[in-house]
This record gives structure tokens, C-alpha cells and sequence, in this order.
């Protein structure tokens, strides 16, 4: 299989996400061309004016998809296109299974399908979620392989479900649906998925602080807001460039391909957290340290990762101290 190279067109769906802006920024500045998906062009004028000012015009541009369920959603938008990173995914955070797990199934097959109708396709990432292994559980040691599904999870959605189960099995259900087509087709391009936990660092829409993605928590605790820690169990962090910088390795390096790479830098707690916002803001008060919560214990393979991180770009995962600094260099 041929790899992309520079300046190729490489399509970034639902490109105006926090993951999926900060993977489009990673790939112009390693000198590709990108073109997002959006739902509406209202979501990608602020993108423009980025990487307008950053890479210079004609580096950037968009397709409206206003419903990645609709058959031959992404048919036009890989015209041309040499690779995509299917990052688009319903962000309703729903606790119905039948509002969520369906769309994103279908919206993940719907950009595969797209890509193997393009004849200039060299490459095919999937963003999948740490929750289609595992979900956190603290203080409890979960080994996890490259083959670890989290079957458990798609059962709690149907039974019991919430919307962090039913994230987790729409993640798990749409990527083993596109191993499973992978399987069943082998395209004649290179397929990968990233797996990340939870995403922390730098948001660059300008005024989206407030947003509803990982990106707001350490904000939140900023803010003296600690229904987080109630909410959301300790779990490992990832730096969203490191998350954005391995899409691009997944796209380009030829072995990743059929692989599952697991973007977990480390384990963090919110008491961690507070004590990096005191010791970076040492004359602002921050609430007081949590009681409880545990650590999460789970061992899961994320040393390829970090090893692709150094081959590629230098360097291993980003340190949690940068993660928060960054990530509250807006408000501060």
C-alpha cells in the first residue's frame, strides 16, 4: 500500500470538534491539505479565519454533510481525497441507545464505504474512545490487550443505560463494525483506529471554554465548579495535540496499519489537577482537595503509542502540568 504524502487532501469529518479541529492543525502543520466536514457553514468560519491567518488560504476548506446517516453521506466529500479521519460522531450525550449507538454505527460505515468509492484513497483512521475497551473503574486492575472489547458496556446501554454507557457502546459498536467491514472487503488502503481517553490541553475555537468537551473540566474546577469530580471517575488523560498528532502518524505510517493504538498518557485524579492549578496560580483559591475517588489502576498498552509520539514528532506523551496549563492559558 502507497502512503500519503505532503500536500495531499486528507478529509477530517466533523471537523469542528475539539478533537477533530485540533487534528486538522496537525495535519496542515505537517504540510497536508485538509478539508472538513461540517453540518452547517456556520460551524467552520471560525476555521477559516485559523488556518487562513496560520497556513495561508486555499490550505483549508469544507463540505456541509448535514446528516452522516443518509446513504452516500460522505460520497462527495472524499472526491479527490487521498485520506480520511472519521472523527464525526453524535455529541448529544443521550441516554436513549436507539438515538445514539445506530447513527454512529452507521455514520462510521457511511465515511468507510465513501473512502473505498475513491480511487486516489491511500488511508483510513477511525477515532474510536478509550470506551470501547474499558470503562474507568478506580482501584480495580483491568489488563487490556489490543483485543479487549468492552462488551460489558454495549450490555449496560440496553439494560441500564446513561449517557456515559451509551457513548462507550456507540464507540465500541462502530469501530468493531468497521473491523468487521475491514475484514469482510479488505479495502486496498490502510485502516487504523486512535482509542483516547480523556482529552485534555488547548481548545482553538476562540470562546468555546464553556463547551461541553473534556476540554472544560480542569476550566471547570478553575471556576470552583467541582460537579466533575462527582460526575466523572479518575480515569488516564491525553493531551488533545498528542491525540491529534497520532491520527496523523495512523494516516501516514504504513505500521499502523490494522492496528489500535491506545492515546492514554497517564492516570490523573482531580486532586492532581488542583495541585497543578495551585502550584501554576499560587494567588488564586481552587477548592479543597477530593476525599475518595480512588486511581484508576487499569493497565492498558499504550506504549506503541508513546513510541510512535517519538519516532514521529520527538517527543513522548505531554506531562499533565503542560496538559492544565494550556488548557486554562484562555482564562488565565
Amino acid at each position: 500500500m502507497s502512503t500519503i504524502e505532503k500536500g495531499d487532501l486528507v478529509l477530517i469529518t466533523g471537523c469542528s470538534g475539539y478533537i477533530a479541529s485540533q487534528t486538522a492543525n496537525q495535519f496542515l502543520e505537517a504540510g497536508y491539505r485538509v478539508r472538513g466536514t461540517v453540518r452547517s457553514k456556520e460551524k467552520v468560519e471560525w476555521l477559516y479565519a485559523l488556518f487562513d491567518a496560520k497556513y495561508g488560504k486555499g490550505k483549508f476548506e469544507h463540505v456541509v454533510v448535514p446528516d452522516m446517516m443518509a446513504e452516500g453521506a460522505f460520497d462527495e466529500a472524499v472526491e479527490g481525497v487521498a485520506g480520511v479521519c472519521h472523527t464525526a460522531s453524535v455529541m448529544k450525550f443521550s441516554g436513549v441507545y436507539d438515538e445514539v449507538v445506530p447513527a454512529v454505527v452507521k455514520g462510521a460505515l457511511n465515511a468507510l464505504t465513501a473512502a473505498t468509492k475513491e480511487p486516489k484513497m491511500k488511508s483510513f483512521v477511525y477515532t474510536s474512545s478509550s470506551t470501547a475497551a474499558l470503562m474507568p473503574q478506580p482501584d480495580k486492575e483491568i489488563h487490556v490487550t489490543k483485543d479487549t472489547w468492552n462488551d460489558q458496556v454495549v450490555h449496560d446501554a440496553q439494560t441500564a443505560p446513561n449517557p456515559w454507557n451509551v457513548y462507550g457502546a456507540s464507540k465500541t459498536e462502530a469501530e468493531r463494525a468497521i473491523w468487521k467491514a475491514v475484514k469482510e472487503t479488505s479495502p486496498p488502503f490502510q485502516v487504523a483506529a486512535v482509542l483516547p481517553n480523556a482529552n485534555l490541553g488547548p481548545i482553538l475555537q476562540p470562546g468555546a471554554e464553556n463547551s461541553s468537551s473534556t476540554a472544560s473540566w480542569p476550566l471547570q474546577l478553575w471556576n470552583g465548579d467541582t460537579s466533575v469530580t462527582t460526575s466523572v471517575p479518575p480515569q488516564y488523560f491525553v493531551d488533545v495535540r498528542d491525540t491529534a498528532r497520532l491520527h496523523v502518524i495512523a494516516m501516514i505510517d504504513p505500521a499502523c496499519n490494522g492496528e489500535r493504538i491506545f492515546a492514554f498518557a497517564a492516570p490523573f485524579t482531580w486532586n492532581d489537577i488542583l495541585a497543578v492549578l495551585r502550584k501554576q496560580n499560587p494567588g488564586r483559591e481552587f477548592p479543597a482537595d477530593m476525599e475518595g475517588g480512588g486511581r484508576d489502576m487499569s493497565v492498558v498498552p499504550n506504549g506503541e503509542a508513546e513510541a510512535l509520539l517519538r519516532k514521529h514528532y520527538g517527543k513522548g506523551w505531554t506531562g499533565l502540568e503542560e496538559v492544565v496549563e494550556a488548557n486554562t492559558a484562555t482564562v488565565r
